[in-house]
């Protein structure tokens, strides 16, 4: 898999955490993921498909974060994962997908975004529909941790 693919996801999910809900996330150390059990409470998923390109990502975070993000976005802190909550991780989806899609655009790369996908609850899985491997990347915050998987095909 090409790096130049993961990067931009990367930076992105610092930059969106950062500007739209003031928190810092210090990345963990990547690793290739063996199967397909989430590690976060609630996930976005989504797709993208370009004419060189095909590949998936998704974002999962601890209940904690994801309630905190929700707090210190919109001034609501709900005592569980509801639909406000799962709105707001497919709009984190969406705002760093298309952050990611700046970024290799001007490189080249161009590509269409799909509808995120929102799964919650413990254990709750993640399919990425692409031959190459999955890359996960984990992120530390003082409110839990988050975790990026992207996937492209080879």
């Amino acid at each position: 898999m090409n790096v130049e693919y993961i990067n931009p996801f990367l930076s992105s999910l610092v930059n969106v955490l950062s500007t739209m809900a003031n928190t810092k996330i210090v990345p963990g150390q990547p690793r290739i993921k063996k199967d397909e059990v989430a590690h976060g409470d609630v996930s976005g998923l989504i797709g993208m498909v370009g004419p060189t390109m095909k590949g998936s990502f998704s974002v999962s975070f601890d209940e904690s974060l994801a309630l905190e993000i929700m707090f210190r976005m919109l001034g609501e802190r709900p005592t569980s994962i509801n639909a406000d909550v799962t709105d707001m991780v497919g709009e984190i989806t969406n705002m760093v997908t298309g952050g990611a899609k700046r970024i290799l655009g001007e490189k080249g790369y161009e590509f269409t975004m799909a509808t995120p996908i929102i799964v919650s609850g413990k254990s709750h899985t993640i399919t990425h529909k692409c031959e190459g491997p999955t890359i996960l990347m984990p992120f530390n915050s003082d409110f839990g941790k988050v975790h990026i998987e992207v996937s492209f095909d080879k």
